[in-house]
């Protein structure tokens, strides 16, 4: 069940001048979500065709003139990675062929994020070459929601919004009035996320799960640090792909005396095996948003879906009519 987030904002009404209209399309990925934004806004998507050729070649047009509008292309790069960020930056071209004012991609989930420096040596960092191909493509801005890492804003060359689902998530968790919180990041390089997720809970205690990895999607948990014990534990990550950091941090949690275990994500990625590992028991319930849908038969009784459509088009109305951004998510 997906629920309709409760956040409110003060109202900025959406420009009607025909000089400066808005336009909101969306891509395959996620249409639920697209539509949801466009109620929020008051707005009918723009009708366009989208087609493959018999060789998966993408085909899109654009169905009614564009010309001097602002344009807002709603597209999660989620699963099929290739072909959805392939249908996005034609999307692009084709709005920006058809004299759009201004194109503005919106990313509630931005693949290709997870690359996002040199490790080893060798190696791509897809997250530029990603922001390269969507900028050359002709986009002027960008928004997006919950980067891998908030680095990734300066691989673009254009204007960046970034956008947090967490304010979601929190009013969320202090509906269910837990007690003896104790707000947990999986590893080290969440620790910045999940103190700013702490802060939003009265400055919940903070505990950190020191993990070592082997390798991708493999993660060895080898301690906690800080005091979870007899406390309802809550694990704040970015995303959830195979779901191995969350069970194995959720049975740490455990063993150290967490009384209860909440995991929170923005971006259900949701690769096998990760179904059978948050549906066995081990946690209280998996938290996530709509950024990416979820498949029926990826649902599972400890799964609660918050909508971020509020979120979303509240930034692009903000966008759209030049007013602060970042002033959403203040305390």
């Amino acid at each position: 069940m997906i629920r309709s987030a409760t956040l409110t904002f003060p109202t900025v009404p959406v420009m009607s001048s025909d000089n400066n209209r808005l336009c909101l399309l969306s891509g395959t990925s996620n249409l639920m979500l697209a539509n949801e934004v466009a109620r929020y806004l008051g707005i009918e998507l723009t009708p366009m065709i989208r087609k493959s050729f018999a060789d998966g070649e993408i085909y899109v047009q654009i169905l009614e003139s564009i010309r001097g509008c602002d344009v807002y292309i709603m597209q999660p790069t989620c699963r099929p990675v290739n072909d959805h960020l392939m249908e996005l930056m034609i999307m692009i071209d084709a709005c920006k062929r058809a004299s759009a004012r201004q194109i503005t991609a919106v990313l509630p989930y931005y693949g290709y994020a997870r690359a996002d420096r040199k490790t080893a040596g060798r190696e791509s960092i897809t997250a530029k070459l990603a922001a390269n191909l969507l900028t050359k493509a002709g986009a002027n801005r960008i928004i997006a929601m919950d980067l891998h890492s908030s680095q990734i804003q300066g691989y673009f060359d254009i204007p960046v919004d970034h956008v947090y689902g967490s304010p979601t998530i929190v009013e969320y968790i202090k509906s269910k009035n837990l007690e003896d919180l104790v707000v947990v990041s999986p590893d080290v390089g969440g620790v910045a996320r999940a103190r700013a997720f702490a802060s939003r809970l009265r400055d919940a205690p903070l505990a950190i799960i020191d993990k070592r990895r082997q390798a991708h999607n493999v993660a060895e948990v080898m301690n906690v640090v800080g005091d979870v014990r007899g406390k309802t534990a809550v694990l704040v990550d970015d995303m959830i792909d195979t779901a191995g950091t969350i069970t194995e941090g959720a049975r740490v949690l455990r063993e150290h005396g967490a009384r209860q275990v909440y995991a929170c994500a923005t971006h259900a990625v949701f690769s096998p095996p990760a179904i059978e590992r948050l549906s066995n028991g081990c946690l209280e319930e998996v938290i996530v948003t709509n950024t990416i849908p979820i498949e029926p038969e990826n649902r599972f009784p400890q799964l609660r879906i918050l909508s971020v459509a509020g979120l979303i088009g509240e930034t692009i109305s903000r966008v759209h009519e030049d007013c602060s951004v970042s002033s959403m998510f203040r305390n």
